[in-house]
C-alpha cells in the first residue's frame, strides 16, 4: 500500500510539472480564458463555449480598443492582459514537419520534430492516402500531413509552437530553375490541386460540435459576404474546430527568386486569363474549396501591375466571394512594406496599409501596420469597420483552434505530449514517404535491386552520400534523426568503402575523384550520391544551369569508366538536373531521383537498392535539358509560341526535348494495364450549364430552368481499368488516366493533360480491376483566351499511361441524334 501511495504521488508530482510545462512559456500562456483569468473575464461571452464562435469572436473584437486592434494586425501579436487575451505568433512553418520559424523552438521538452521528405518528393509517390497521413499520421498523401499536425498540436501543448502553420506552398513548379520548387507538388495543376485539399483537410481535421471528425463535403457552402455581419452565414465554418489552421501560398503566380536582375521583391507577373484560369490560380480554388483552408498568403510579385496582397478582385472578389474562403489572409513577410518602398505602388506607408485592407488582406507579416495603421486611420485613408472585419477573420481562426476555451489539457487534443513527437510510427513513416517517392529511371539489364549474397563489398562516393541536413532541404526543423545514405546501406553490406569525391556540392577541386574511381574498382557494385543542395536551389536562390555542379559529372564517368562492376547513379535534389550524359552512358546501369528524402532517406534508399521495397515514384515535373536556360525565367505564358519559338512550359504544352517526362518511373517488376470499360460516345451539358457550374463550382446555385436538364453535377461516366502484375515481385503501379482533347496542341489546348491516378499495390502474378469516375465539366473542360471553361464537342481520347499504348476514344455531343 505505501508503494501504491509513492507511485501514485509520483505520478501526481509528474502530471502536475508537465501540465506547467506544457501551457505555459516564459510565464506567458498560450490559451485564453484559463480558470487562473479573474470571474469577471471568463463571464464574458467571447469566454462562453455555449455560444456560436462568430458571436464570441465579435464580442472579443468589440471589446478592443483602435490601439489594441491595430497591434493584433502583425504576425507577433501581442497579449492584452486586460483580457486575457494571450499572445499570439502567426509565423510557424509545418512544411515538411514542424520547423524552424518565428513561433516554434526546439529548445524545451521537445529537442526535435519528424522530418518527412519535401512535398516535391512526397507527391511523387502519387499515394493520397500517404499525403493525408504526414498531415495526420495514419493513411499516404494523407498520413504525412495528419503526422506533422499531431506533432504540431502536441508542441503547442508543450509551449513550443503556436498553431497556425503557413504550409503547404502550392506554386505550379512552372521553371526548373526556380528555387523553391522543391517545397511543392510539382508542375500539374490537377496533381497540386489534389495535394494541397489533401494536405489541408488531413492538418486541419475539423471537427464539428456535433458530429465529431465527420468531414463535410465542401460544395454548398455559403459564399462569405464581404462585409462583417454577426450572423453565421458570415463564415459557416467559423463553428468547425480546427486542429491547426493551414495556410495556402503564395498567392498567386510566384514562381521567381531572383533571376537575371530581377528579383521576386520586383518581378511583374504579366499572365493571362487563360493561364491564371487554366494553371495558377487552380490550387488555391481546391485549397479553399475542397480542403476547405484556413488561411491564404498573398505573394511578393504583382500579378499585371498590381501587387497580389493589394489586389481586390484577387482577395476579395475571388477568394473570398467566389471561392468561399472561410479564414484569414496573410501577406508574406514585408509584403506590405515593399508596396510602397520597392515599387512605389503606393504613395506612403500609410496608403500601403489602407490598400491591403481595403483589397482583404487581414494580417501583416512585418510591423508596417502596427507602424502606420494608427496614422492611416487619422488621415482617413482607411476607416476603424475594415479594422474590424480583419479582426473578426484572425480571431475567428483561433476561437476555432480552440485558443479561447480554456485549459488546453481539457480539450480534445490535450493528451498529445511529447510521446507523440518523433514517436517510433512517425519515424517510419518517413522512411516510408520517402520510399514510396523515389522513382526509378534506368535498370539496364535488371542490374537492380541487389541480390544481397551478391553484394558483399560495396562503393559509395558522391557529394550526397553521407549527406544530413541535406536531405532535409529547406524549411526543416530539427529532425529526430539523421539516417544518411552511407549509414543505409553499411546495414546491407559486409564491407562499404566510402570516398567522397567531391569536397562538397559545387565540387570545384577534382582532387578526390582519382581516390574515389580506385575505390570503385574493388567492389561488386558501385553506388554514386550525387546532385545539389541548398547552396544551389532554395529561397531566393534560383538555378542559372541544369547541369550538375563543378566536377561531379567528372567524377560520374572517371568512377563508371574505371569500373567493371554495376554502377548506380543517385540524384539527390528538388528540381530537374540534365544527366543526359549518363542516361546514354551504358556503363551506369541504374538511376534514381530521390528529391530531399528527409531525415530518414538513406534507409529508404538502400531498401530499394537491395529489393527491401519496390520502387514505384513518378516524376511529378518533366525534366528539361540544359537548352532550356535559354529560354527566360520571366515569362509566364505556359503555351508555346511557335513564332518566338518559345517552346511552353510543362508536359501539358512544352513542345521540346526532354531528358525525362512526367510521369516517368520504373519498377522491378512488370504491369500490364488495359482499359476494359469506357463509353464512345456521351452527352454533354449545355453550354449555359456549363458555365453556370464553373461560376458555382456547382449547379446547385443555377436558375430553375436548367434543373430538368442534364448538369454538370450528375453527367458522369465510369471507366474501368484492368491491372496485372506479371513480375515475380510484390509492387505499386501508378495508373495515370490522360485526356487528349480534340483540338491538342491548338488555340490553347493542352497537348493532354492528367485527368485522375490511383496508386495500387498487387502480389506478383495477381491481377485487379480499378475505376476512375470521369466528370468531363471538371475532369476535360478547356480555358478559353478569356479564362472561360468549355467542354468542347469532338473526339477526347482518354490514354492510360504516359507511353499513350492504351488509348480509348469518347466521342462528345450536346444533342442526341
Amino acid at each position: 500500500m505505501a508503494a501504491w501511495r509513492y507511485l501514485a504521488f509520483l505520478f501526481m508530482f509528474h502530471h502536475m510539472i508537465h501540465r506547467f510545462q506544457t501551457f505555459v512559456v516564459q510565464g506567458t500562456a498560450l490559451h485564453g480564458c484559463g480558470s487562473d483569468l479573474d470571474a469577471s473575464i471568463l463571464a464574458m461571452p467571447f469566454c462562453n463555449t455555449s455560444i456560436p464562435i462568430g458571436e464570441r469572436t465579435l464580442d472579443l473584437v468589440s471589446r478592443l480598443t483602435l490601439q489594441e486592434k491595430i497591434a493584433q494586425l502583425v504576425n507577433t501579436a501581442p497579449e492584452v492582459i486586460r483580457l486575457g487575451i494571450p499572445r499570439h505568433e502567426w509565423w510557424n512553418e509545418a512544411l515538411h514537419g514542424v520547423a524552424y520559424s518565428p513561433g516554434v523552438t526546439f529548445t524545451g521538452p521537445a529537442s526535435g520534430a519528424t522530418s518527412f521528405p519535401q512535398p516535391i518528393l512526397t507527391a511523387s509517390s502519387f499515394n493520397m492516402t500517404l499525403w493525408t497521413l504526414v498531415g495526420q499520421a495514419r493513411a499516404f498523401f494523407f498520413r504525412v500531413p495528419q503526422a506533422i499536425s499531431t506533432e504540431g498540436r502536441a508542441m503547442y501543448n508543450l509551449g513550443q509552437s503556436h498553431l497556425t502553420f503557413w504550409a503547404p506552398n502550392i506554386n505550379i513548379f512552372r521553371d526548373p530553375r526556380w528555387g523553391r520548387g522543391q517545397e511543392t507538388p510539382g508542375e500539374d495543376p490537377l496533381l497540386t490541386s489534389i495535394y494541397a485539399s489533401t494536405f489541408v483537410r488531413a492538418m486541419q481535421e475539423i471537427r464539428y460540435s456535433d458530429e465529431g471528425s465527420k468531414y463535410r463535403e465542401p460544395f454548398g457552402v455559403e459564399l462569405v459576404p464581404s462585409e462583417l455581419d454577426s450572423s453565421e452565414e458570415r463564415s459557416p465554418a467559423v463553428g468547425r474546430m480546427l486542429k491547426t489552421s493551414v495556410c495556402c501560398k503564395h498567392f498567386t503566380a510566384y514562381d521567381v527568386e531572383n533571376w537575371d536582375g530581377t528579383d521576386r521583391y520586383h518581378f511583374n507577373a504579366e499572365v493571362s486569363e487563360q493561364d491564371l484560369e487554366d494553371t495558377y490560380n487552380r490550387p488555391f480554388q481546391s485549397c479553399v474549396q475542397e480542403g476547405q483552408a484556413s488561411s491564404m498568403m498573398c505573394s511578393y510579385n504583382r500579378v499585371n501591375g498590381v501587387p497580389t496582397c493589394a489586389n481586390y478582385n484577387l482577395l476579395t472578389e475571388t477568394a473570398r466571394n467566389t471561392w468561399g474562403l472561410n479564414g484569414y489572409i496573410t501577406s508574406d513577410c514585408d509584403a506590405v512594406e515593399l508596396i510602397y518602398n520597392a515599387v512605389n505602388y503606393a504613395p506612403s506607408a500609410e496608403d500601403a496599409v489602407a490598400e491591403v485592407l481595403m483589397a482583404g488582406l487581414d494580417l501583416n507579416c512585418g510591423s508596417t501596420a502596427a507602424n502606420f495603421g494608427q496614422s492611416a486611420v487619422d488621415q482617413g485613408k482607411v476607416n476603424e469597420s475594415t479594422i474590424d472585419r480583419a479582426l473578426f477573420d484572425l480571431f475567428s481562426v483561433r476561437m476555432r483552434l480552440g485558443e479561447f476555451d480554456g485549459e488546453p489539457e481539457y480539450q480534445i487534443y490535450g493528451s498529445l505530449g511529447l510521446d507523440d513527437i518523433c514517436s517510433q510510427y512517425h519515424k517510419e513513416l518517413a522512411i516510408e514517404a520517402a520510399s514510396q517517392g523515389i522513382v526509378l529511371l534506368k535498370n539496364d539489364n535488371s542490374v537492380l535491386p541487389f541480390l544481397h549474397g551478391n553484394i558483399k563489398k560495396l562503393a559509395l562516393t558522391g557529394p550526397n552520400a553521407n549527406a544530413t541536413s541535406s536531405m532535409l532541404g529547406n524549411y526543416a526543423g530539427a529532425p529526430c534523426e539523421y539516417i544518411t545514405p552511407l549509414q543505409g546501406l553499411q546495414s546491407y553490406v559486409d564491407i562499404l568503402y566510402y570516398e567522397p569525391g567531391c569536397w562538397d556540392i559545387p565540387c570545384q577541386d577534382g582532387g578526390l575523384i582519382g581516390a574515389a574511381a580506385t575505390t570503385a574498382s574493388s567492389a561488386d557494385a558501385v553506388v554514386i550520391v550525387a546532385g545539389i543542395d541548398q547552396t544551389q536551389e532554395q529561397e531566393t536562390l534560383d538555378r542559372t544551369s541544369l547541369l550538375l555542379p563543378g566536377q561531379q559529372q567528372n567524377l560520374i564517368e572517371t568512377v563508371a569508366n574505371s569500373s567493371k562492376v554495376p554502377v548506380i547513379l543517385v540524384i539527390m535534389s528538388g528540381g530537374a538536373v540534365d544527366i543526359t550524359f549518363a542516361k546514354y552512358n551504358p556503363q551506369i546501369e541504374g538511376i534514381l531521383w530521390i528529391g530531399y528524402p528527409g531525415q530518414g532517406g538513406g534507409q529508404a534508399l538502400a531498401d530499394i537498392l537491395f529489393g527491401h521495397r519496390n520502387p514505384g515514384g513518378r516524376l511529378p515535373v518533366t525534366w528539361y535539358p540544359e537548352s532550356f536556360t535559354e529560354v527566360s525565367m520571366t515569362d509566364m505564358n505556359m503555351k508555346p509560341n511557335t513564332s518566338s519559338g518559345y517552346p511552353g512550359r510543362s508536359y501539358r504544352f512544352y513542345t521540346g526535348e526532354k531528358v525525362y517526362s512526367f510521369g516517368d518511373g520504373l519498377s522491378y517488376t512488370n504491369f500490364l494495364s488495359t482499359i476494359t470499360s469506357a463509353p464512345s460516345r456521351f452527352l454533354i451539358p449545355s453550354l449555359e450549364q456549363q458555365r453556370c457550374y464553373h461560376n458555382f463550382n456547382s449547379t446547385s446555385k443555377c436558375p430553375k430552368g436548367f434543373k430538368n436538364e442534364l448538369t454538370c453535377d450528375n453527367a458522369s461516366f465510369e471507366v474501368r481499368v484492368s491491372v496485372s502484375n506479371q513480375g515475380v515481385r510484390r509492387g505499386s503501379e501508378t495508373l495515370m488516366l490522360y485526356s487528349v482533347p480534340p483540338k491538342s496542341g491548338i488555340g490553347g489546348e493542352p497537348l493532354k493533360q492528367l485527368v485522375d491516378f490511383q496508386r495500387i499495390s498487387l502480389d506478383a502474378y495477381s491481377s485487379t480491376d480499378v475505376g476512375f469516375e470521369v466528370f468531363p465539366c471538371k475532369h476535360l473542360s478547356s480555358v478559353k483566351y478569356d479564362g472561360t471553361k468549355e467542354l468542347v464537342e469532338g473526339i477526347h481520347t482518354l490514354v492510360l499511361g504516359n507511353k499513350d499504348e492504351v488509348a480509348h476514344a469518347v466521342s462528345f455531343v450536346t444533342t442526341v441524334g
